[in-house]
């Protein structure tokens, strides 16, 4: 189906505001665009408490908590490409899920590219995710529902934390939530060459992401930085269980789905869920999509 009503007047106003294309801007330019678009968002919504923390391992973490009690806990990746984006620009949608979810967010502001490319943003999620299993008494977060979750570069950050523990011998994991997740290099699927162009994320877009973040070609192929490799020849029982979610006019599409089959082909417990008419980075949106407020309820469903 084509891209459904609201999405097209969202496509409509962002054409009109003149924001560069992103390939076309150095990464700070992109960042300072992505952070004025908070503009257009509603005004973020109350939590009980949002604390901003350091780790021990130099990482920034933003802590949403909803309400008292020992709550489950969502290991939170933001989307970007891996070059923009941070705690700031998903402030509003992390509000959101917190109380939406009735869970503890700890917000991750991992390392960004080009200034500091792979396998930083990973190890920087990794260990974050591993700083909160460890302290999950003294956050009053229940430790057996740690999740991890992250929107399209964050979804490829929250795959590759649970390769990353179930390899490394933990964290624990409950589950992953892909939201529109990158999972492998090829710009080649039937969704690239279908929506390359004028869906928000277009395909030179992605081919200027992956160059910041991995500018070796043969480090692409690494299963951390392309987690749908990990999917050949070895067994993933062990993985968690994965809720993936992917909107059908974006040229993310069809790798996040094909993870998901490869996933419950190996026998993990897995949900895909497609919504149609919907483009990248509808999840943010829930004031004008109700693609997103849907996939906020079956969020708030599978990790329940």
């Amino acid at each position: 189906m084509p891209v459904d009503a609201a999405a097209q007047a969202f496509l409509t106003e962002l054409a009109e505001s003149g924001a560069k294309p992103i390939q076309e801007v150095m990464p700070q330019q992109a960042r300072e665009q992505m952070l004025a678009g908070n503009a257009a968002l509603p005004a973020p919504l109350d939590v009980q408490s949002v604390v901003d923390e350091v780790l021990p391992c130099q990482v920034p973490v933003r802590i949403y908590r909803p309400a008292d009690g020992e709550l489950p806990v969502v290991v939170y990746f933001h989307g970007g490409g891996w070059v923009i984006g941070d705690i700031e620009t998903h402030d509003g949608h992390c509000r959101e899920l917190a109380n939406k979810l009735n869970s503890v967010i700890v917000a991750v502001d991992y390392r960004l590219a080009p200034e500091s490319r792979y396998p930083a943003a990973a190890e920087d999620c990794y260990a974050a995710t591993k700083w909160v299993s460890e302290n999950a008494s003294s956050l009053r977060v229940d430790a057996a529902r740690v999740a991890v979750m992250g929107d399209s570069a964050g979804g490829n950050l929250a795959a590759v934390v649970a390769l990353m523990s179930r390899d490394r011998g933990g964290p624990s994991i409950a589950c992953q939530v892909l939201v529109y997740p990158i999972t492998d290099y090829p710009l080649t699927t039937s969704s690239y060459e279908e929506f390359a162009n004028d869906h928000l994320l277009t395909k030179d877009a992605m081919q200027w992401f992956w160059e910041q973040y991995v500018p070796s070609e043969a480090d692409r192929t690494e299963r951390y930085c392309s987690p749908l490799r990990a999917l050949r020849g070895e067994s993933l029982a062990d993985l968690p269980p994965a809720l993936v979610l992917t909107a059908e006019c974006d040229p993310l599409r069809d790798e996040g789905e094909d993870y998901g089959r490869r996933l419950t082909d190996a026998g993990v417990s897995c949900r895909v869920i497609r919504y149609d008419g919907a483009i990248h980075g509808f999840i943010r949106h829930s004031h004008r999509f109700e693609q997103a407020r849907s996939a906020i309820r079956e969020m708030a469903s599978w990790l329940t």
